[in-house]
Formats: C-alpha cells, sequence, structure tokens
C-alpha cells in the first residue's frame, strides 16, 4: 500500500541525520515506497476550506551532507495526502497551535500524525498534570505566593517556563539558593504563562528515561544521564545516552496512560520518567528513535509505520 505522505517539520538541511527521528522515519517510509513532500509550518495555508502548503517531493538517504533531494516546488494539496507527519519542533506557542487547528480541517480524511486536536489539548507539561499520582509533587502558577510557599515546602526545586522544550530554562534550586525571587521575576517580565514548579527528584542524578511509546504500548527506551554540573538531561545540552529496561514501576506507568494515549490518536508518543515518577508526555515532535536503534537494534520506526498503515487500512 503505497501512500502519499507529507511531512511537517523544521528545515531538513539542517537536521542531525545521525539523531533526527523525523529522518529514521522518513527513510523507513520510503523503503516502504511511499512517495514523501517536504514543507515548513510557515508555508501550511488555509483558504476556502482547502489546506495547502508550499513544499517539494523529497528522496532521503543516509549520506553525510547530501541526505536530501528535492524535486521542484510546488503547492501541495494536503486534504489529497494520505498521511500529514506533524513533526515540526516546539515551543509550543500560538503558531503551533493554529497549525493543528488549520490541519485539523482535513483529519482524520487525512491523517494527521499526532491527532492535531488531541496535540493542541496535551501541551507536555500540562497533560501529564492528569495523572497526579504517577508524578512529584508539582504547582502550576504565575503566583509568586504560592511558588514562595512550595519552596519553603520542599526546600530543593526544579523551575522551568510551561511551554518551553529541549531543557530551555530549567534551572535547579538548592536549598538556600537565593536566586528564587530574581528568576520569577525573569519569567514573569517575559511572558504572561504560569511557571512549572517541582520537587526535585535526586534520582536524576542516575538519568532521565525517555520511553516510547506507540499507540499507547511502551516498546522501547534510552535513559539521558545528565553532565557534571547540569541539572538537564537533554542529549543536545550534553545528556549521555544509555541502554536501558523498563521497571515495574515504568511498566505500570506506561500501562496506566497508554490505553489514553492510544484513544486521543496519539500514535507515537515520548514519555519521560525519574527515579520512578513521570514528568512530562511528549506528543509534539517526540525524539529517541535513533539512539533506542543503536542501543537494542530495535527499529521502532517499522512499528510507527505498521501503526500508521494498519489505521489507513481501517484497522
Amino acid at each position: 500500500m503505497a501512500l502519499r505522505v507529507a511531512v511537517q517539520m523544521d528545515p531538513i538541511e539542517s537536521i542531525d541525520i545521525n539523531a533526527d527521528s523525523t529522518f529514521a522515519l522518513m527513510l523507513e517510509a520510503q523503503a516502504r515506497g511511499h512517495r514523501l513532500w517536504h514543507y515548513h509550518v510557515r508555508n501550511l495555508a488555509l483558504h476556502g476550506g482547502r489546506v495547502t502548503a508550499l513544499g517539494e517531493p523529497v528522496t532521503v538517504e543516509r549520506k553525510h551532507g547530501a541526505h536530501w533531494s528535492f524535486g521542484p516546488r510546488e503547492e501541495i494539496d494536503l486534504g489529497g495526502m494520505d498521511v500529514v507527519l506533524m513533526r515540526q519542533d516546539p515551543p509550543f506557542d500560538m503558531a503551533y497551535i493554529t497549525a493543528t487547528h488549520i490541519l485539523e480541517h482535513i483529519h482524520p480524511k487525512t491523517l494527521v500524525v499526532n491527532d492535531p486536536a488531541s496535540v493542541r489539548n496535551a501541551p507536555e507539561k500540562l497533560y501529564v498534570t492528569h495523572f497526579p499520582e504517577l508524578m512529584p509533587e508539582t504547582l502550576v502558577t504565575a503566583d509568586r505566593g504560592q511558588i514562595m510557599k512550595f519552596r519553603e515546602k520542599h526546600g530543593d526545586i526544579i523551575i522551568k517556563p510551561l511551554f518551553g522544550n529541549g531543557g530551555a530554562g530549567v534551572f535547579h534550586l538548592k536549598p538556600g539558593d537565593s536566586n528564587l525571587n530574581s528568576l520569577v521575576e525573569m519569567f514573569t517580565e517575559r511572558s504572561r504563562e504560569p511557571l512549572v514548579i517541582q520537587k526535585y527528584v535526586p534520582a536524576v542524578r542516575q538519568g532521565d528515561k525517555r520511553i516510547i511509546l506507540v499507540d499507547g504500548v511502551a516498546l522501547g527506551a534510552i535513559n539521558r544521564v545528565p553532565a557534571e554540573g547540569e541539572a538537564r538531561s537533554n542529549m543536545h545540552v550534553g545528556g549521555r545516552p544509555e541502554r536501558t529496561t523498563l521497571t515495574e514501576r515504568e511498566q505500570e506507568i506506561c500501562a496506566r496512560i497508554g490505553p489514553e494515549l492510544k484513544r486521543r490518536g496519539m500514535i507515537f508518543v515520548g514519555i519521560d520518567v525519574i527515579g520512578g515518577y513521570l514528568t512530562e508526555i511528549n506528543v509534539t515532535s517526540p525524539t529517541g528513535l535513533q539512539e533506542i536503534a543503536r542501543f537494542d537494534g530495535v527499529h521502532l520506526e517499522k512499528a510507527i509505520w505498521d501503526a500508521i498503515e494498519a489505521k489507513r487500512r481501517g484497522g
């Protein structure tokens, strides 16, 4: 079953072909005989109920410096595609939200992965709060007084922006650290959005586990260990990926949230677990496929395309 697949992503020229999960998905799609188109979210358009984008047919190969080849630029009728992969990186801002509204005009006739309405309703650091029994104690607020009370109670805390991504703006404040007032001022001057304040989980020094769920089922994971002197485990800020397996507690977390992810049309999801606590549910543009393949020899992009093809067949 050859599919017509449009990939909404950041510029393909700039990706790291040894780490990018979208690239792995594109290679697998191409190997299955699917035809690929590439476009940027800024070239998305809605006119008279018709959703289009300026983009190009594309072929990909694992060849450094020449990993893509474009055909002539054209207006892509996204309503005529079989699948749209919504894979641009956050931040989850109004531009991101607007893209979900536009793509909702074509879904599910054109299968958008992940479901755009569900993506819009499940920002990483808010959707996870629907499972408070799985989380470290967490406060979401812009109120300085409540933040100070939380700090007085827990002492050792993490403070981060609600709609940040990639570890940007994440601070670990140890007991006695005098920077909290300044940080709150800085955040509130830059944005009216609430902040996320969490009880610090010391187990992060042993790693922040990224678990990949495909259609609600946990199929692979990597552990990301922060660099010395760094509170964040994100790989692009020096986190070291390690091979790992799931603990019984992590399996329980996945079993608890998996059915709800599947019900919401979330085919490809990456969750973050630290010390047995669920900290984020990543639905916008999850990563980790290539790292899992290197450690375990398991290519989860195959399972993702199996799930997509099953949905296109009505399964």
